[in-house]
């Protein structure tokens, strides 16, 4: 068992690390002016612009199969990515990629779909949540009815992240009621809808600075070959996508809270009450040693679910634990920052605030932390899961 990165891992984590320090944090200033002033963090074409700068620098496809023009560097490495861009809060994600589950396309939906998105000349998104249905798939209404060689799909998703700019969606819906009311998994299929199609998003405003989008389904005709995978077989699509979601919540979470602890050591040495720095204080030498150690601990669950899936070995268990843990960290690690910053941490003049609001999605969506447990503890006791397994 080697518990370090190896040299090749930390020659691109400190190549990554130097990308944003150079490339995205001196945008932070005009990020935060914007935010203030009502407009998108950053004007159009900027995002483009950044990853193209990335692409130069050999940073494209980070997870993506070399025989899609992608680097191919496995999970753990895009763990380690995703923890380094995660240091700030400019949104940023490197091109080259597209929907784990997309590569369950036949050749056809791949030309059509999957290479366009890696290459982004379209953007996608996922549907699966409903109004009445997050997690709980068996209140799933969104239907899909043969009708000759088309299927005509109605219904509403919501809360659907990228929903807002999505050329196309990959929707999950009922298409065999019986099988469907028998457990809630069965009986639902993946189809590839391109907006042209007739469906059309709504914005959902939120307290942080972007929002997700309801997607409305009205009599829209999808042909035969947009079925992505199997008929009756999109519950497990569905499954593999958030999985790889939920892993992915706490390596954002390690990355933003490394940078937001590292903000409260810094200003904890500057700040002066009663002629000492506050750092003296063992009120907030506790609040920052609780911090630096739920971070490791973070670390090493998200490093771990990496690993396993890196090894061809299903991970969701650990995927659950790393999310659970990751997003609720985080959370406690802004809300000590927050207070060791006092007043000025409260203010917009900060990021501190816009990470606030934006780390309490972290614990709703992909699974709310409520799910987590469940999936977790539901493991354990029926045996799906042996204590000490991924050790």
């Amino acid at each position: 068992m080697h518990l370090r990165l190896t040299e090749e891992q930390k020659m691109v984590q400190e190549t990554i690390r130097k990308f944003v320090e150079k490339e995205l944090m001196p945008l932070e200033n005009e990020v935060l002016r914007r935010s203030l002033e009502g407009k998108p963090d950053l004007p159009e074409g900027k995002l483009e612009e950044l990853q193209e700068k990335a692409k130069q620098a050999g940073f494209w496809g980070i997870n993506t199969p070399a025989e899609y023009g992608g680097a191919d560097l496995g999970h753990v490495m895009q763990a380690i990515v995703t923890m380094e861009i995660s240091k700030t809060f400019v949104p940023f994600r490197f091109g080259g990629s597209a929907d784990n589950i997309l590569y369950y396309g036949n050749d056809e939906q791949k030309k059509k779909y999957l290479i366009p998105t890696i290459n982004g000349e379209k953007k996608s998104c996922f549907a699966m949540t409903e109004p009445d249905a997050g997690s709980d798939t068996r209140n799933l209404k969104t239907t899909a009815v043969k009708d000759g060689d088309e299927w005509v799909i109605n219904g509403e998703k919501t809360f659907i992240t990228g929903g807002n700019e999505a050329d196309f969606v990959m929707v999950i819906a009922v298409t065999d009621k019986e099988a469907h009311a028998r457990n809630g998994r069965d009986g639902v299929t993946c189809f590839i809808v391109d907006r042209d199609m007739g469906w059309r998003s709504e914005y959902i405003h939120t307290m942080g600075d972007w929002g997700p989008a309801s997607l409305i389904f009205e009599n829209v005709r999808v042909p035969e070959e947009n079925i992505l995978g199997e008929l009756h077989g999109g519950y497990k699509l569905g499954l593999e996508w958030i999985g790889y979601a939920r892993w992915i919540v706490g390596a954002r979470a390690v990355g933003a809270a490394e940078r937001l602890l590292q903000m409260a050591i810094d200003y904890s040495k500057e700040r002066k009450t009663f002629g000492k720095p506050i750092a003296d204080r063992q009120a907030i030498q506790w609040m920052i040693a609780d911090s630096a150690v739920e971070i490791e601990a973070t670390k090493w669950l998200v490093l771990n679910a990496a690993f396993t899936l890196d090894r061809g070995e299903d991970n969701r268990h650990l995927a659950s634990m790393a999310k659970l843990y990751g997003a609720n960290m985080a959370n406690r690690v802004v809300d000590r920052v927050m207070q060791i910053h006092g007043g000025m941490g409260y203010t917009k003049e900060l990021p501190i605030e816009k990470w606030y609001r934006e780390m309490r999605l972290w614990r709703i969506y992909d699974g709310t932390d409520e799910i987590q447990r469940l999936i977790i503890s539901r493991n354990l006791l029926k045996g799906h899961v042996k204590l000490g397994d991924f050790i």
